[in-house]
C-alpha cells in the first residue's frame, strides 16, 4: 500500500468512525426495525477508488463507530461494509467504472445485511423487506452523493476514476 492510499484510507476511516458517532443523531432514519444513517456508506464507497486494503480498513472504522453509537445489531450490518467494499474495491482494480461497481454491489449489501440480522430474532419479513428494501435504497442514495463527489474537480485531483 503506497502513502498516498493509507493516507486516505485513514482518512476515510475517521469519517467512516466519525459519521456515526458525530452525525447519527441528525443524518439517521430510523422506521422500527430498520435504521439507516444518511451518507454513512460513501467513506467506503470512495475508498473502492483507493485499494481493497483501504476499503476493509474503512469498513471496519465504520463497524467499530455503529458499534460505540448503536450496539452490535447495527454493527453487525455494518460490518457487510467489510465485504461490500473489498468487493467494489476488487471490480474498480479490474476495470469496472465507479457507477457500475456501485451498482453491482448494491445487492450484495442489502442481502448481506439482511442476513446478519437474522441470528438477532428479526423476522424473515423484518429482515429481508425491511432492512434489505431499506438497505437498497439506503445504498443508492448514498450511491448518488459518492458520485457526485467523484465527480467534483477536487476529487480528480485525489482519485483515479475511470468513466
Amino acid at each position: 500500500m503506497t502513502t498516498k492510499n493509507l493516507l486516505l484510507g485513514a482518512l476515510l476511516t475517521a469519517f467512516a468512525l466519525v459519521i456515526p458517532i458525530s452525525f447519527g443523531g441528525y443524518l439517521r432514519i430510523y422506521i422500527p426495525p430498520f435504521s439507516a444513517t444518511l451518507a454513512s456508506h460513501v467513506p467506503v464507497m470512495l475508498a473502492f477508488l483507493v485499494s481493497p486494503l483501504a476499503a476493509v480498513m474503512v469498513g471496519l472504522g465504520s463497524t467499530i463507530g455503529f458499534l460505540i453509537m448503536t450496539g452490535p445489531v447495527i454493527a453487525a450490518r455494518a460490518f457487510i461494509h467489510v465485504i461490500f467494499g473489498y468487493v467494489g474495491s476488487k471490480l474498480i482494480q479490474r476495470g469496472s467504472t465507479f457507477e457500475k461497481a456501485l451498482f453491482l454491489t448494491a445487492p450484495l449489501h442489502a442481502l448481506g445485511e439482511s442476513l446478519i440480522v437474522l441470528p438477532f430474532g428479526f423476522t424473515f419479513y423484518n429482515a429481508l423487506v425491511l432492512v434489505g428494501l431499506g438497505t437498497l435504497l439506503h445504498h443508492l442514495l448514498d450511491s448518488t452523493i459518492a458520485i457526485i463527489l467523484v465527480k467534483s474537480p477536487l476529487a480528480g485531483m485525489i482519485f483515479k476514476v475511470k468513466n
